[in-house]
């Protein structure tokens, strides 16, 4: 595999840390999002999103095939991917983005269905999709909290 499939996969290595590293890879997803969101365009936080699935999928597959197991567990990038879908195009302060960042993690880790039946997709494809499926329904509860509370969380 190569080295730039490596380091997209596990985000910079942040997939070897010693413990909890889907949690690890989330929060990079969260520092990546505050990155994109504070340029204040919205093409901007679309192309990242399409950028990080595209590189994810990829770099998943070519970690798969050089670890030689199925959604081998440095790969962090899913988790970037997921937690930039749960807080996409949601206006957020502070607490917004760490309660996506929380449900994001319990959503990934229950993984309500159909999101289970995801990760049997083949490959890089595999890999990502139960993490997007989590993003997509993390979206939607963050949606129903800032248009419920909106001076909490927005």
């Amino acid at each position: 595999m190569s080295q730039l499939a490596l380091l997209i996969a596990t985000c910079g290595y942040v997939g070897y840390a010693p413990v909890a590293p889907g949690t690890f890879g989330s929060a990079a997803g969260l520092a990546l999002f505050w990155a994109v969101r504070s340029g204040g365009v919205p093409a901007l936080e679309a192309a990242v999103i399409a950028a990080v699935l595209l590189a994810g999928t990829w770099s998943a597959s070519a970690a798969e095939r050089q670890l030689g197991v199925p959604d081998p567990g440095p790969v962090v990038i899913d988790e970037v991917a997921g937690m930039l879908i749960t807080l996409a195009f949601i206006p957020v302060n502070t607490a917004g983005a760490l309660l996506g960042f929380f449900l994001f993690r319990l959503l990934d880790i229950v993984k309500p269905w159909p999101a289970r039946g995801f990760e049997r997709l083949p490959g890089g494809l595999g890999v990502m999709a139960d993490d997007v499926m989590a993003g997509v329904y993390g979206n939607l509860v963050m949606r129903g909290a800032v248009a419920t509370l909106p001076g909490w969380f927005a």
